[in-house]
């Protein structure tokens, strides 16, 4: 599922009126601009930015946790651990079951480690026997690295298909998250079918 199409097709629609920056501030260089402003440092304090909240700017600025399907139709919520790679490698090789028609919640955790990242988004398109089926592009928000290191949610609702040609076939999904500056913070496939049930 690797095509060059698929690379254009997984790459983030640009935010009208966002201009990358270069590199990356920390959260501590960040916590230093316009430090005078009181109002502009008690703002960017409620958001976890202030002088020395990191020490290190090694790593990943984002890493994704989890992802998470809930329904209310659902009696526990399908959980893929991003650290956990041979159940990601088990769900790439053997389709999930999402019952058609419904509803759900799509849940991610992810930690913010060193410095402001803008414009979060989850990406993931999905084919069918090799042929582009559906496409979703959510934005979750812009973030800092979280006061006390606990990590923040993105939330978004999703229906999933139904009717007899839903259900024929495995659909192939590719999933990124990835910021406004094209950098890609999880990339992974995963398959699954539609059912009358769970």
């Amino acid at each position: 599922m690797s095509s060059n199409d698929d690379l254009e097709e997984l790459k983030p629609t640009p935010t009208q009126g966002y201009k990358p920056s270069g590199a990356a501030k920390s959260t501590d260089e960040y916590a230093k601009l316009d430090a005078e402003d009181e109002s502009l440092a008690r703002w960017k304090a409620s958001l976890g930015i202030t002088p020395g909240a990191t020490s290190t700017v090694s790593g990943p600025r984002l890493t994704v946790l989890t992802l998470e399907l809930h329904s209310p139709s659902l009696p526990t919520p399908l959980v893929f651990n991003m650290d956990d790679t041979a159940k990601m490698a088990h769900i790439k090789k053997n389709p999930i079951t999402i019952k058609e028609g419904v509803d759900y919640t799509v849940r991610i955790t992810f930690k913010v480690n060193h410095s402001i990242v803008s414009g979060v988004r989850y990406i993931q398109l999905v084919k069918r026997s090799g042929v582009k089926v559906g496409k979703i592009e959510q934005m979750l928000g812009s973030f800092s690295p979280h006061p006390e290191g606990k990590p923040h949610e993105g939330k978004f609702e999703e229906e999933s298909p139904s009717g007899l040609l839903a259900r024929t076939g495995t659909y192939n999904a590719r999933s990124r998250v990835v910021d406004d500056d094209g950098e890609v913070f999880a990339d992974w496939e995963w398959s699954f079918k539609l059912a009358k049930e769970w």
